[in-house]
């Protein structure tokens, strides 16, 4: 204990309420590159367009772990939530319950990127040198940061096995979820993935190819410096007439795809459509080392299997052109299943400063597992798969 109170103290954690307070090049340092979404860039860009605001009920409470030389060695994306909007890992009956109960289950603590159902690291550390070590102490201080400020709750979402392996030795209670994802087995072209499909699956995957151009539309893919203004322009309102449609307020506002834009157009992957001189959809995609993340889609006319076409095989043409791993086309979506994209599961943890809401959770989180596991052999015995290849 001694010398873990003595290696404490070599480090001071701060809050920052703005992400601007800090280097980009040192929070990048601890984000590392194989995920865009914890970039500073991307964290930025939601908090200068005001997407991310006391407004729209996400604070801003970044934590930072400084060396005794003022070198920032580790960092997190932490908010303080006054709502259970655009998290993607739902909590809203949790607090039905206490609220019902005379507690108050807002404001609470949050680690996650907003608007952004994708696993990724979110304890990030410089270094491999004491970094179980630092992530330990920052867990720590996220909980007395709750306690201190009479939080409801502390919640960690998307993470991935780097953090879930720490956060499994702690008070929390974990939580399940199922995505669909795909995975390129070093195919040679769209055709020979095609291969490894039944041939019922094989050829109702053609013929929506087929159906999702017939209206004489093409398809567009553009990247980098081949995005323009007028690209933006017209995803943009495919954005927004889609998500008012579904969620009636988007969340994203124009000024976050331009910057976007401006600061990682490397980092984008956008697929349009195009009826005759029109562009009528279209699907923003970014990129990781290893991994195309589908996130945004929209559209101004409906036509049969275009969503399909820009969304997923086109995706997965990409990645295979670009030997890129892994495809994640977004939150939920069991239809993913019969075109490739088979079910992984995601995890979240939950700390509850009420006790009686806790044990609440603890039992209602272990009958959600059960459930969730038999779903996920359900969906493995659907594999569109010859021979249920690529399960894993």
């Amino acid at each position: 204990m001694e010398k873990y109170n003595n290696l404490k103290k070599k480090y001071l954690i701060n809050n920052i309420t703005n992400i601007t307070s800090i280097n980009n090049d040192s929070w990048n340092s601890c984000a590392g590159t194989s995920n865009p979404f914890v970039s500073y860039e991307f964290l930025e860009t939601l908090e200068e367009s005001n997407c991310i605001s006391e407004k729209t009920g996400w604070i801003p409470y970044h934590l930072t772990v400084n060396d005794k030389e003022n070198n920032l060695v580790a960092c997190c994306p932490l908010y303080v939530k006054t709502h259970s909007q655009g998290e993607y890992v739902f909590d809203h009956s949790w607090a039905n319950a206490l609220e019902q109960a005379g507690g108050n289950y807002y404001p609470k603590l949050l680690v996650a990127i907003p608007f952004t159902p994708v696993s990724g690291p979110r304890l990030l550390v410089k270094s491999k040198n004491h970094s179980k070590f630092i992530k330990n102490i920052m867990i720590e201080r996220i909980i007395e940061i709750a306690k201190q400020n009479n939080f409801s709750s502390l919640h960690l979402n998307f993470t991935q096995n780097i953090d879930n392996n720490i956060l499994l030795n702690k008070n929390f209670l974990s939580r399940v979820g199922i995505q669909f994802h795909w995975k390129n087995n070093d195919y040679k072209d769209f055709n020979d993935f095609l291969f490894f499909l039944s041939s019922r699956k094989r050829k109702s995957i053609l013929k929506e190819r087929e159906k999702a151009l017939k209206e004489k539309i093409k398809i567009y893919t553009f990247t980098g410096k081949n995005i323009t203004c007028e690209h933006l322009e017209s995803f943009y309102k495919f954005y927004i007439d889609t998500t008012s449609k579904k969620w009636g307020i988007p969340y994203l506002n124009k000024k976050f795809f331009n910057l976007l834009n401006e600061k990682i157009n490397n980092k984008i992957v956008l697929i349009m459509a195009k009826r005759q001189d029109e562009w009528v959809a279209g699907a923003m995609n970014l990129l990781g080392e290893d991994t195309l993340y589908g996130r945004y889609w929209g559209c101004l006319e409906e036509h049969k299997f275009l969503h399909f076409e820009i969304c997923y095989y086109q995706a997965i043409d990409f990645a295979i052109k670009n030997k890129i791993t892994n495809v994640q086309a977004g939150a939920q979506g069991p239809h993913k299943l019969s075109r490739g994209y088979l079910p992984e599961k995601t995890y979240s943890w939950h700390w509850l400063n009420n006790s009686s809401l806790n044990e609440a959770v603890k039992k209602f989180l272990i009958e959600e597992k059960k459930s969730i596991d038999q779903t996920i052999d359900y969906f493995k015995n659907l594999s569109p798969y010859k021979n249920n290849e690529n399960i894993t």
